[in-house]
């Protein structure tokens, strides 16, 4: 009876201990129509924790595969209602905070933060660097595949640029892996331009001779 008492104590305990581990953990994907790969997830959050434990900062992701916007929608209208919509996120997020915000069907990405951060993060350097060049790679990848790869190479970048700035390491990082593949995807993209140029003046000059 002793001994299974004390089994019953013990996966109580554990219960209990799982379930306080819960209660704490933070979830930084605010939404994301289940577009982020569960392995995907588990490392954002990781990395979100590691910077909010250390810097104080809270980083999220938004990512909605449409906001239900009509056909008929014009461009003006487009952008009043994706600036509405992130407005409203806005309003529950706990400052100083970064957010990354993604519309597929929309092609939106976007990257704000509250004031206090505004010498920190270079909202072009992050979204052209990271995030932009996965989302429009024309490759065999699914699109479930490249909002994973992009939202989990910006979130990083997020999170190393603000370590960065405070000198100190993050040991969920993920190195220079981001940053490598989308210079690949430059490089790749200006070299296949400056082909077209080279294929359409050669073209030109043999249509004169």
């Amino acid at each position: 009876m002793k001994k299974i008492n004390f089994l019953k104590v013990g996966v109580i305990f554990s219960l209990l201990l799982f379930f306080c581990q819960n209660l704490n953990a933070q979830n930084y994907i605010l939404n994301d129509d289940g577009l982020i790969d569960i392995r995907a997830k588990e490392k954002i959050n990781q990395i979100g924790d590691e910077v909010k434990s250390k810097l104080g900062v809270n980083i999220y992701i938004y990512a909605k595969s449409t906001l239900g916007l009509s056909e008929n929608t014009n461009t003006r209208e487009k952008i009043e209602a994706i600036k509405n919509n992130e407005n409203q996120i806005l309003l529950n997020l706990q400052k100083p905070y970064v957010l990354l915000s993604i519309a597929v069907e929309e092609t939106h990405v976007n990257l704000l933060f509250s004031d206090d951060l505004k010498k920190v993060i270079d909202k072009n350097d992050i979204l052209d660097g990271y995030v932009v060049p996965l989302l429009a790679s024309k490759d065999k990848n699914t699109l479930f595949a490249k909002i994973s790869a992009a939202s989990l190479n910006g979130y990083a970048a997020i999170a190393d640029t603000l370590a960065d700035s405070r000198n100190i390491k993050l040991e969920s990082s993920i190195g220079n892996a981001g940053k490598v593949s989308g210079t690949i995807w430059r490089v790749v993209m200006y070299t296949l331009i400056v082909l077209g140029l080279l294929a359409y003046t050669y073209a030109i000059l043999k249509k004169r001779k």
